[in-house]
C-alpha cells in the first residue's frame, strides 16, 4: 500500500473486529490476517480502552477485559496489521465505567436532580463534562499512543447522555453558570428558555471535548494522529445525542460513520447519508461506514449472519453515496460463519474500481435544505413527524424518480448555490437571518424555490416570527390557521380529520407541469395538514383544498364542500428567471409518512419543473437508485436495483433483475466515446446527440456503475 499520503487519504477499505471480553482466548490472529487479505482490507479499528482495555494498561481505573489475564491482545493485533502494511485505529468506548471506578470518583458521573447516578448494564454512566472526559480519557488516550503509536482514535459513546437526560453533576452545574448564566433547567422543556440555552451549549461541550482529544492525539502522536469520534448520517439521530454534523465536519478530514443498516427509510438513505456527510466534510475526504454482518432490524443478533443481499445492498447504496466500506464482526469467533462470505467478493470489487469510486464531484441541479437547528427547535419532541418525514417525502420521491439531487446543509446555500437550479425547503422552519438572506439571494440571481409547510416562519430558536421570512418571497400571505389532520393520523374509519383532498383546476385547456400526469382525475387524496395562505399578486393556485368528509359508512361518504378557495399549491415565475413554488398542504410529509404514488410524482413533478429538467434521464421498470458524478474526462452513473427491496421489517431474499433501461446523461463538456460497464463487463453501445450520451442496458441485477469517458 502506497504510503506517499497520510493514512487518511488512501486507506480505502476498513476492517473491524469488534472484540469481547472473551475474546482473548479464542483470537486466530493467522486467521484473521487471510481474512484481511481476503477483503483487501487496508486499514483496521481494534479494540483499546475505555470500559474494558484489551491491553495490561497501568492505569489502575482501567477495567481490563475479564479473560485478558496477562495477555496484550491490543497490541498483538496491532503488530499484525503493521506487518500486513494497514493502517490502524485505536477503538475506544469512554461513557461509562463500573461501580468501583464510581465510588471512588462519585462526582465524575451523570446525576439526576436527586444526585442519584445513571446506571446500564451495571455501569455507571460518565458526565462529559466531568474529569472522566477531561482528564482520565486523555489520560488513556496518551497511554496508547506511547506504547503503541496508532495512527489515529474512533470513540464509539463519545456524546455521553442525549437531550433527554439532563446531568445535575457539580461539575455541569458550574460550567452552564458561567458560561450561559443561568441555572440548569428542571427538566426537558422546549417552552423553558434555560432548556433551549442547555440544547445549544451541550452542543458545544461535545465539540469542545473533540477539540481536546485532537490536542491530546495529535501532540504526542503527530498532525495525523486523528481523533475522530463516531458519527452518524441520520440528522436527527445525530443531533438527538448532541454531535453537530456541521461542525464536525468542519474540523476533521475524515468522519467515521456508524449507521450500520438501512431502517424503515430504505436502502436509499445510505446514499443520501454518503452526499449529506460529503456535504459538511468535502468530496475529497473519506467517510469510512461501519457496516454490520450480523442480523440488524427490529431485532438485532449479534452472533447470527446478516442475510448476505442485505449487507451486500446496504454496502452497494453506500459506494454510490461514495462511502468507504468498512466490514464489521462482533467477536473474534463465529459459530455462524456465514457472515464471513459477504464482504470479500464486494470489497474485491471495490478495489477493482476505486479510481471510479473517489476523487470525484457530484453532478445535481437540486439541493435540498437541512439544518440541525431545525431538527432541534422547530422538531423539538416530534422531529420525526415534523422534520424528519418531509425531509424523507423529499428525498425518496426524487430517488424513486431518478432525478439527482444534493443535500445542502442551510449554512452552505451561498456555498453550493452556483452549481444548482433550485433550492427545496421540505418544512424548514426554523430558519437564521444569514441562511434567510442566502436563499434570497439565490432567488435574485435567478434560482427557483420549492418551501413548503412552515419554512421561514421561525427564529432559530424556534420562536414565531412577527412576519414569516420568505412569504412575499413565496407569494403568499399567511393567516395562522391549519386545516386538515391537526394531531397524529388514525386509521380509524370512523375518524375523518385526515379524509382530504386536493381538487386540480377542471377548466385549465392545459394544465401546468406540476400537475400533469393526472390528466383523469379532477382530486387527489391528501390527508395531511395544510397551512391557510392567502397569494399575492402574480401568484397562481394548482390546486385547493377539499375539507374532510365521512369515511364510514358508505352511505355518508360523500363530498359536504367539494370546492374551496384555499391554496394548496401556490406557483409563480420570477422576472429574475426562477420558479417559485410553495405546497400550503404538507404533501411532502404525507408522502414521507405513507407513500402514496401519486404524492410522490406530484412531489418529482414539482421538482422537474423548478430546475427546469435534469442532468440524467433513466427510463424502463423498477425501483433505481442513481447517482452521477463527475471526473476529469468522465461521467460515473450508480444505478442500484432497489426493485422490491425495501420492505419494511424485512430482509433482501432475492434480487428482482430489470430491464432494458433506456439511460441519457447530458454532457456539457468534451462528448464521451465510450461507456464502460463495469458490473456486467465490456461497453455498451453508445450514441452521442445534442449535448446527451445514450445507451441501453439490457439488464441490471443489483447494480451497475457506468463510466462515460
Amino acid at each position: 500500500m502506497s504510503t506517499t499520503q497520510p493514512w487518511h487519504r488512501r486507506v480505502r477499505r476498513w476492517g473491524q473486529t469488534n472484540l469481547n471480553e472473551l475474546d482473548p482466548t479464542n483470537y486466530d490472529g493467522d486467521w484473521w490476517r487471510a481474512y484481511w487479505r481476503r477483503t483487501h482490507t487496508q486499514g483496521v479499528i481494534v479494540n483499546a480502552g475505555g470500559i474494558v482495555a484489551y491491553y495490561p494498561s497501568e492505569i489502575a481505573l482501567q477495567y481490563r477485559a475479564e479473560h485478558l489475564g496477562d495477555r496484550d491482545l491490543f497490541g498483538e493485533i496491532v503488530e499484525a496489521a503493521r506487518a500486513e502494511g494497514l493502517a490502524v485505529l485505536a477503538r475506544m468506548d469512554s461513557n461509562r465505567a463500573e461501580e468501583a471506578f464510581y465510588r471512588q470518583n462519585p462526582d465524575w458521573f451523570v446525576m439526576d436532580r436527586q444526585g442519584q447516578p445513571s446506571v446500564t448494564q451495571g455501569r455507571y454512566q460518565a458526565c462529559v463534562n466531568s474529569p472522566y472526559y477531561k482528564e482520565y480519557i486523555p489520560s488513556i488516550l496518551r497511554e496508547i499512543i506511547q506504547r503503541y503509536q496508532p495512527d489515529g482514535f474512533t470513540d464509539n459513546s463519545w456524546t455521553g447522555l442525549g437531550r433527554q437526560r439532563i446531568c445535575y453533576c457539580p461539575h455541569c452545574r458550574s460550567k452552564f453558570a458561567a458560561e450561559v448564566g443561568m441555572a440548569l433547567p428542571e427538566a426537558p422543556n422546549w417552552e423553558d428558555p434555560a432548556y433551549r440555552a442547555w440544547v445549544r451549549w451541550s452542543y458545544g461541550c461535545r465539540i469542545e471535548n473533540w477539540d481536546l482529544n485532537n490536542r491530546v492525539t495529535q501532540e504526542l502522536g503527530g498532525p495525523d494522529c486523528l481523533w475522530l469520534g463516531m458519527i452518524n448520517g441520520d440528522p436527527l439521530f445525530s443531533h438527538l445525542s448532541f454531535c453537530d454534523l456541521k461542525l464536525v465536519g468542519e474540523r476533521s478530514c475524515v468522519m467515521m460513520s456508524d449507521q450500520q443498516s438501512r431502517r424503515e427509510t430504505g436502502f436509499e438513505y445510505n446514499t443520501i447519508s454518503g452526499q449529506l456527510l460529503h456535504g459538511v466534510l468535502g468530496w475529497d475526504a473519506a467517510i469510512p461506514e461501519s457496516m454490520a454482518t450480523y442480523v440488524r432490524g427490529e431485532q438485532a443478533f449479534r452472533k447470527a449472519a446478516n442475510p448476505p443481499l442485505e449487507a451486500r445492498l446496504w454496502m452497494l447504496t453506500g459506494f454510490a453515496g461514495g462511502i468507504t466500506p468498512w466490514w464489521h464482526h462482533i467477536g473474534a469467533y463465529q459459530e455462524d460463519r456465514r457472515q464471513f462470505e459477504t464482504a470479500p467478493a464486494l470489497l474485491r470489487w471495490h478495489a477493482e474500481n476505486e479510481a471510479y469510486l473517489y476523487d470525484r464531484q457530484p453532478v445535481a441541479n437540486i439541493g435540498v435544505l437541512w439544518s440541525h437547528e431545525n431538527i432541534d427547535f422547530y422538531g423539538r419532541d416530534a422531529a420525526r413527524d415534523r422534520v424528519l418525514l418531509p425531509w424523507h417525502g423529499w428525498t425518496r420521491a426524487l430517488t424513486r424518480a431518478r432525478i439527482p439531487f444534493l443535500p445542502v446543509h442551510a449554512d452552505h446555500v451561498e456555498r453550493d448555490a452556483p452549481g444548482l437550479d433550485a433550492l427545496i425547503l421540505p418544512d424548514l422552519a426554523a430558519m437564521s437571518d444569514a441562511q434567510v438572506e442566502a436563499v434570497r439571494r439565490f432567488v435574485a440571481q435567478g434560482g427557483s424555490l420549492i418551501a413548503t409547510g412552515l419554512s421561514g416562519h421561525l427564529d432559530p430558536w424556534g420562536e414565531p416570527r412577527e412576519t414569516p421570512a420568505l412569504a412575499d418571497l413565496l407569494g403568499i400571505a399567511p393567516t395562522g390557521e391549519r386545516l386538515g389532520l391537526l394531531g397524529q393520523h388514525s386509521s380509524n374509519w370512523e375518524v375523518q380529520s385526515g379524509h382530504t383532498y386536493l381538487r386540480l383546476d377542471p377548466d385549465a385547456a392545459v394544465r401546468h407541469a406540476v400537475v400533469q400526469g393526472f390528466e383523469g382525475t379532477d382530486i387527489l387524496a391528501f390527508g395531511g395538514t395544510l397551512q391557510r395562505v392567502a397569494t399575492r399578486p402574480g401568484a397562481s393556485v394548482l390546486a385547493t383544498y377539499v375539507p374532510a368528509f365521512p369515511i364510514y359508512p358508505p352511505e355518508f361518504s360523500w363530498m359536504r364542500q367539494p370546492s374551496t378557495d384555499i391554496p394548496a399549491i401556490v406557483a409563480q415565475e420570477r422576472p429574475e428567471g426562477g420558479r417559485i413554488l410553495y405546497l400550503a398542504a404538507d404533501v411532502d410529509r404525507v408522502y414521507g409518512a405513507r407513500r402514496l404514488p401519486d404524492h410522490g410524482r406530484l412531489l418529482a413533478n414539482a421538482a422537474r419543473w423548478a430546475a427546469g429538467g435534469s442532468p440524467l434521464c433513466v427510463q424502463g421498470p423498477g425501483y433505481l437508485a442513481c447517482t452521477l458524478y463527475r471526473q476529469e474526462g468522465r461521467l460515473i452513473l450508480h444505478i442500484v436495483n432497489l426493485s422490491g427491496a425495501n420492505e419494511w421489517p424485512a430482509y433482501v431474499e432475492e434480487h428482482l433483475p430489470v430491464g432494458p433501461l433506456r439511460v441519457a446523461v447530458r454532457c456539457d463538456a468534451a462528448a464521451p466515446t465510450r461507456a464502460l460497464l463495469r458490473v456486467a463487463g465490456g461497453e455498451a453501445a453508445l450514441q452521442v446527440a445534442e449535448g446527451w450520451a445514450r445507451i441501453e442496458l439490457e439488464r441490471v441485477v443489483d447494480h451497475e456503475l457506468v463510466v462515460f469517458e
